[in-house]
C-alpha cells in the first residue's frame, strides 16, 4: 500500500484535473480563460483536456545507456552460458560488474550492470505451460523434515505421494530413504487411497533409476530390481521427469512443502515412528475435508473420481523388502545394509539369504529362518543375540565371563543364584581327582541357558525358580520342570454349544472283563 502522503498527492492531482475538465469542458469556458484561473501553462492544459486521468511521464525514446551499451554482447554471453551451469554457481549481477572492471576496463557503475543483468533475466525467464491432470493420477517424492524423537532432534525421510486431481495427499515419516521405506511408502498409500493409481511420476532417484539409457530417447531408463518388483506386482504406469525438470512433477514439489509447513509445524515430539506416523496419517484424514481454491468440492468428494479410474489392489500382498545373499563371517556375523546382524555359530562360514525391511531384518537358509533381529538404521552398527553364541560357549566356558554377544545381556536375579549354585556345587578348580563326565559349574549353567532356543525367558525363569525351590539344580531337572509347565492338561468336555450332542449316549465300560482277565493270569501262575 502506498504511503498516506502520497496517496494524497494522487488524490489532489487527480481532484485539479478534474476541476480544470470540467471548469472548459461542462461549463462552456474558453481555454484562455482556464490558463488564468489555475494559473497553467497553454501545454499544459491541452494536456489535461486530452487525457481523462493523468497519463504520467512518457519517454519520447528510451533512455540510453550508453556506458553498458558496447559491454552489453560479453555480459549476455555470461548469462546464456550460465544456464547449463549449476544453480549455486551462476553469475551474480556483482559478480559480473567485477569481471567487467578487471577483464574489460569498465568504467561504469553497479547500478547499470544490475539494470542489464535483470533486463536480461526478464527477457529470458523460463514460463511453464498449466498441464491436465485427468483423475487416477499421481506424483511421488522424498523430503526431509525434523522432529522430536524422545527428545532428540531427529530427522526423518518423508515419502509422500499425492494425486493431482482431487490433491489427496498420504505423507509418511521413515528413518531413511532406501528400497525398503519407497516400497512401504507405496504399499501404504495405495491401501490409504483404496486403489492404485494408473501412473505415477517420479524423478530420477537411483532407488528406482539403475542408470540413463543413451539410446531411445531422453526419458529412457534401465530401472532396480527392487521398483520393477513393486511395478510388477501393481502394474501401474511409471513417467520420469526429464533431468533437472522437477516442474513436471509440481503438484508433489508444492505438497512437500505444505505439508512440512502445515503438518510437522510445530515439530512434533514422539517416543517412535509409530507413533508419529499415526499422527501424520490422520493429519492426512484430517487434510481430505479442505477445499482447494478454483476446485469444486472438498479433497474427499473429489476423491471418488480419483478411485474410480484406479487400478484395484492385488489380493496377494507386496512385501516392501530388500533381499540379499550374503556369507557368515568367522564371529558369525551377515552384513546388511552397512551394519552386521548374528547368526547361531552353526550357521558360520555360510551363504545366507537376508531379509531386510522397515522393522526387521530376517536371515534364512533355504525354508529355514535362522536368526530375526530389529532392523538398525545406522551405520556400522551390530546386534548381537547372546543365544547365538551358547552352543559355542559351552565348548569354551572360558570365555562366558568375556563374550561380548552377553556384555549388556539383562538376565534375571534367579539365573544369577542358580550360576552360583552350580558353580559351588561343581567347582572348576584345578582338583585331578574329578569323576567320570566330570561338567564345571559354568558349562552346566550354559546348557541351562540353551533351553533359551526352545523356551521365551519367562517361562525358563518359572522353571528355574521352581527348580531353586525343590533344590534340582542340574540342567536335566530344570529341562523336566521345564516341559511340565508347557505341557496343557486336557480340559473337562463340555456340551454347553454343542445341542445336536445332547442326545448322544455313551455307556459305562464293564470293568468285570479286566477283573476276570487278573483272575486268569494269577490263575495260570
Amino acid at each position: 500500500m502506498p504511503p498516506a502522503k502520497d496517496v494524497i498527492k494522487v488524490y489532489t492531482q487527480m481532484k485539479f484535473w478534474t476541476q480544470v475538465r470540467q471548469y472548459v469542458l461542462v461549463d462552456g469556458h474558453s481555454k484562455r480563460q482556464a490558463c488564468r484561473e489555475f494559473s497553467i501553462h497553454w501545454d499544459t492544459l491541452k494536456k489535461i483536456l486530452e487525457h481523462a486521468q493523468p497519463p504520467g511521464y512518457r519517454h519520447s525514446k528510451p533512455k540510453s545507456a550508453k556506458k553498458i551499451e558496447r559491454f552489453l554482447p560479453v555480459l549476455h554471453q555470461w548469462l546464456e552460458v550460465d544456464r547449463q551451469a549449476p544453480r549455486k554457481q551462476r553469475h551474480t549481477a556483482q559478480r559480473c560488474y567485477d569481471r567487467l572492471v578487471k577483464e574489460h576496463h569498465f568504467d561504469g557503475k553497479l547500478t547499470i550492470v544490475k539494470d542489464a543483468v535483470r533486463a536480461w533475466r526478464k527477457v529470458h525467464a523460463q514460463t511453464y505451460v498449466p498441464l491436465s491432470h485427468p483423475p487416477g493420477e499421481a506424483q511421488v517424492d522424498f523430503g526431509e523434515s525434523s522432529f522430536y524423537l524422545n527428545g532428540v532432534l531427529t530427522k526423518a525421510a518423508c515419502f509422500e505421494i499425492s494425486l493431482p486431481h482431487s490433491d489427496a495427499v498420504y505423507l509418511r515419516a521413515y528413518p531413511r530413504e532406501c528400497t525398503e521405506s519407497f516400497q512401504d511408502g507405496h504399499v501404504r498409500a495405495f491401501a490409504f487411497f483404496g486403489g492404485v493409481p494408473t501412473r505415477i511420476s517420479y524423478d530420477n532417484s537411483r532407488i528406482a533409476v539403475k542408470k540413463f539409457v543413451t539410446s531411445g530417447g531422453p526419458r529412457k531408463r534401465e530401472l532396480t530390481d527392487g521398483f520393477l518388483r513393486l511395478q510388477s506386482h501393481y502394474l501401474f504406469e511409471e513417467h520420469f521427469c526429464l533431468v533437472r525438470k522437477a516442474n513436471e512433477k509440481g503438484h508433489i514439489e508444492n505438497n512437500v512443502g505444505y505439508t512440512r509447513r502445515n503438518f510437522m509445524v510445530p515439530l512434533p515430539s514422539v517416543r517412535s515412528f509409530e507413533e508419529l506416523n499415526d499422527y501424520l496419517e490422520q493429519c492426512c484424514v484430517e487434510d481430505l475435508q479442505r477445499s482447494v481454491r478454483g476446485k469444486d468440492g472438498t479433497k474427499a468428494q473429489r476423491l471418488e473420481a480419483d478411485r474410480a479410474a484406479f487400478r484395484p489392489r492385488p489380493a496377494e500382498a507386496f512385501e516392501a523388502c530388500k533381499v540379499e545373499v550374503r556369507q557368515a563371517n568367522t564371529l558369525s556375523l551377515v552384513r546388511f545394509d552397512r551394519n552386521d546382524y548374528s547368526v547361531p555359530v552353526q550357521w558360520a562360514h555360510h551363504k545366507l539369504t537376508v531379509i531386510g525391511d522397515c522393522r526387521h531384518v530376517q536371515v534364512m537358509c533355504k525354508d529355514e529362518v535362522v536368526a530375526r533381529h530389529p532392523r538398525d538404521w545406522g551405520r556400522e552398527q551390530v546386534r548381537y543375540d547372546p543365544i547365538h553364541y551358547l552352543a559355542l560357549l559351552e565348548r569354551r566356558p572360558g570365555a562366558f565371563d568375556v563374550a561380548r554377544p552377553l556384555a549388556q545381556w539383562d538376565l534375571p536375579l534367579c539365573l544369577g543364584i542358580l550360576r552360583r549354585k552350580l558353580e559351588s556345587d561343581w567347582p572348576a578348580d584345578g582338583s585331578k581327582h574329578r569323576p567320570k563326565g566330570y561338567i564345571n559349574g559354568t558349562t552346566q549353567f550354559i546348557q541351562v541357558l540353551r533351553l533359551l532356543e526352545d523356551a521365551p525367558l519367562s517361562d525358563l525363569k518359572a522353571a528355574v525358580q521352581k527348580a531353586l525351590e525343590l533344590g534340582a539344580i542340574t540342567p536335566d531337572a530344570v529341562k523336566v520342570i521345564l516341559e511340565g509347565q508347557r505341557e496343557q492338561p486336557l480340559a473337562m468336555f463340555n456340551l454347553a454349544g454343542r445341542p445336536h450332542l445332547s442326545h448322544v449316549y455313551v455307556a459305562p465300560p464293564d470293568l468285570d472283563a479286566y477283573s476276570t482277565l487278573l483272575q486268569s493270569r494269577g490263575g495260570a501262575a
